[in-house]
C-alpha cells in the first residue's frame, strides 16, 4: 500500500509551503504536488528530494479546473493503481490539501463573466470533485485541508463572487467534517486573511503586485497542519482575523457588503486577462 499526500496549487505561496512542511514530516511514501507550471513544480521537487531521504516528491502537471480537471484527477489515481498491479486499491490518500484557487478585485459588473465562472469552477467545482474522488482512497486518520479565506465569513463588495466561493468552501468543509466523523477522517478549512502570495497580482490584473499587509506563509501553514491533524474544523492564525470573523456574527451581512463596496476599493486594471494559473493561494482579505 502506497501512502500519498496530495497538494493542489503547489507551485507557489501557501501550496509550496505545505509541500515543504509536509515533506519534512517524512510520513508518506509520495507527495504529489499538482499545478500547471511544471517548471516551478520540478524546481520544488528537485529541492525537496535532494534534502529528504524517505519521501518522494512527485511533480504533476495538471489543469484541475472544473469537471474536466476532476476527471483528470480520477484518471491519474486509476493509472497509479494499475501501475502497481493490484486488484484492490493499492494507494491510500492520507492527506489531501485543496489549495488551488484565485480571486478577482473590483465590482461584479466590471468583471468579465468568464473570469467569474472560471473562479467558481476552480474554487468550488474542482475542490468538491477532488474531495469526492479522494475520499474512497482514505482510511482512519486521513486528513482533508480545504483552503478557504477570512472572506468566507461575510459577503464583500468589490469581491462578491470570490467571497461567495469561499463561503461555499467553509460551509462544505464543516458539513463534510460532520459526515466523515464516524469514519475518523478529519476535515479542516484554512481561513487566513492577508498572506504574502501571488494572489494580489492576479486578482488586480497586475495593478497590485503584492498582498497589502500580508504575512509569511510558514506560520499559517504550520498552525493549519497542527490543527487539522488534531481534528479542528478551522484554522485561523492571527487574532485580527479571528476578531473579524467574530464581528461577522454581529454586524449585518448587507451592512458589511455595502461598507466594503464603498470604502474598501481594490486596484484593478481594466483590461481583463484570462486566468491561466490555478495555483494561486486564496488568502487576501482586508
Amino acid at each position: 500500500m502506497k501512502s500519498l499526500a496530495i497538494i493542489t496549487g503547489a507551485s507557489s505561496g501557501i501550496g509550496k509551503e505545505f509541500a515543504r512542511q509536509i515533506t519534512d514530516k517524512n510520513e508518506y511514501d509520495e507527495i504529489w504536488i499538482i499545478a500547471r507550471r511544471i517548471d516551478k513544480l520540478k524546481q520544488i521537487a528537485d529541492e525537496l528530494n535532494s534534502t529528504r531521504n524517505f519521501t518522494v516528491v512527485r511533480p504533476v502537471q495538471m489543469d484541475i479546473s472544473g469537471k474536466q480537471g476532476v476527471y483528470e484527477f480520477q484518471k491519474l489515481l486509476d493509472e497509479e493503481n494499475k501501475k502497481l498491479n493490484k486488484v484492490e486499491s493499492a494507494i491510500e490518500i492520507k492527506l489531501l490539501v485543496n489549495n488551488a484557487g484565485f480571486g478577482t478585485y473590483g465590482p461584479f459588473t466590471q468583471t468579465s463573466a468568464e473570469r467569474s465562472m472560471q473562479m467558481i469552477d476552480l474554487n468550488c467545482t474542482s475542490l468538491t470533485g477532488f474531495c469526492a474522488i479522494a475520499i474512497p482512497y482514505m482510511k482512519k486518520d486521513s486528513v482533508i485541508i480545504n483552503t478557504a479565506s477570512l472572506a468566507a465569513y461575510m459577503p464583500l463588495g468589490n469581491f462578491a463572487a470570490y467571497s461567495a466561493t469561499k463561503a461555499y468552501v467553509l460551509s462544505f468543509s464543516i458539513a463534510l467534517a460532520a459526515e466523515l466523523k464516524d469514519k475518523n477522517i478529519k476535515v479542516c478549512a484554512l481561513c487566513p486573511g492577508s498572506v504574502s502570495t501571488e494572489f494580489a497580482d492576479v486578482a488586480s490584473n497586475g495593478a497590485r503586485k503584492e498582498v497589502k499587509g500580508g504575512i509569511g506563509t510558514q506560520k499559517v501553514v504550520k498552525q493549519c497542519l497542527k490543527r487539522a491533524f488534531k481534528g479542528r474544523k478551522t484554522s485561523m492564525l492571527r487574532f485580527k482575523w479571528k476578531f473579524n470573523a467574530f464581528l461577522s456574527r454581529i454586524v449585518g451581512r448587507y451592512t458589511v457588503a455595502r461598507f466594503t463596496y464603498k470604502y474598501a476599493k481594490r486596484p484593478c486594471n481594466p483590461d481583463e486577462k484570462t486566468v491561466t494559473e490555478e495555483e494561486l493561494s486564496v488568502t487576501d482579505f482586508i
